[in-house]
């Protein structure tokens, strides 16, 4: 039997520092890119439009403003009925960025990904989550051609959303034994390196200081090691490196809660749930989420516990062909049982009600 290799695509712009916004032009021009559209939503508009837009004198950018709200047959005529460009850029949150994104992947454009904040690993991610007859789905697209992370934006944005960031990187702990959980019960199979990345990503964020969320040592260690787990996926060509049954719980919150929260603060909650659940590097978690802050700011939102035990059960139907931990029932049931039992998770839930 023959071996045969791989090919995946990996970024080749990346810039992670302060101020890297006003090399925006140089960055461009250096890949000759003469002519792009930035998508950018209503907020970065008003805040950092008009300096960077003043900034460019060779390259040709056009400033697109795009509802907060598109679904994949909008964003599909919008891609065919804007001009020609030679690169698509998007700058904002997630959903800008995932718009931007499918646009790009739908003109076959190379995409060039400027988050604002760090609240999801979706800036660095080869998928979108988009509206998809009215139900919000994953879909395909293609790894950024360009990741350019400015600390001076993603540091003015508000705490709770870095510390979405936190819970949603932190999910790698737990999707990566659900991962080899799969494979023990012949469920596909691990991608080694793409496993290895992942975890060697959420390894070094976990030995950052964690006294103040804003430090640009922090976001940045942050922002790289998503950017890590971003490139596992496109190297395995599924979510599983970064997504396992943490994030099914989360999607089920996403239909059932009547508030939804963030979609990283919901898997920061899951994640240690299912840490317990497992038997696997939960203490860890608990530190982390306790130097951070994530806890105490968790406990502000008055969350339905009951809305977690039905998520738990729904769970499996999410993706019905993954094998979790939570696609077995008895894993459920010990998932219902922590939420009362566990004190930090009881006190998370209603101040503890």
């Amino acid at each position: 039997m023959t071996n045969q290799g791989r090919n995946f695509n990996t970024p080749t712009i990346l810039e992670i520092g302060e101020g890297v916004i006003q090399q925006l032009e140089v960055l461009l021009k250096k890949y000759e890119f003469k002519e792009i559209i930035l998508f950018l939503d209503d907020y970065t508009n008003e805040h950092f439009a008009p300096n960077i837009l003043e900034s460019f004198t060779t390259v040709k950018i056009k400033a697109q403003v795009l509802p907060s709200k598109l679904d994949i047959h909008e964003l599909i005529s919008l891609a065919f009925q804007m001009g020609n460009y030679d690169a698509v850029l998007a700058l904002g949150g997630g959903a800008i960025i995932d718009f931007g994104k499918y646009i790009a992947f739908t003109r076959k454009l190379p995409f060039i990904s400027i988050p604002t904040s760090a609240s999801n690993d979706g800036f660095a991610s080869s998928s979108c989550s988009l509206q998809v007859n009215n139900k919000k789905t994953t879909v395909p697209a293609k790894i950024p051609f360009g990741i350019i992370v400015d600390l001076d934006i993603i540091g003015t944005a508000p705490k709770p959303l870095i510390l979405a960031g936190v819970g949603d990187l932190m999910s790698n702990i737990t999707a990566l034994y659900d991962w080899s959980f799969e494979e023990k019960h012949g469920v596909g199979n691990v991608d080694a390196f793409a496993a290895m990345l992942s975890k060697k990503g959420v390894n070094s964020f976990v030995r950052t200081p964690m006294s103040d969320v804003k430090n640009p040592i922090f976001l940045k260690e942050l922002v790289s090691s998503m950017t890590m787990g971003g490139i596992a996926t496109e190297i395995s060509g599924t979510s599983a490196p970064i997504s396992g049954s943490e994030h099914l719980i989360s999607h089920a919150l996403d239909k059932i809660s009547k508030k939804p929260q963030m979609h990283g603060i919901q898997v920061g909650i899951a994640t240690y749930l299912m840490a317990l659940v497992q038997n696997h590097r939960y203490e860890r978690l608990r530190k982390v989420f306790q130097r951070t802050g994530f806890f105490d700011y968790v406990k502000t939102l008055s969350l339905d516990k009951e809305e977690y035990k039905q998520a738990i059960d729904l769970a499996p139907q999410i993706k019905p062909s993954r094998f979790t931990y939570l696609h077995e029932e008895a894993y459920r049931e010990k998932a219902k049982m922590l939420l009362d039992e566990d004190p930090i998770l009881a006190d998370l839930f209603y101040g503890g009600q």
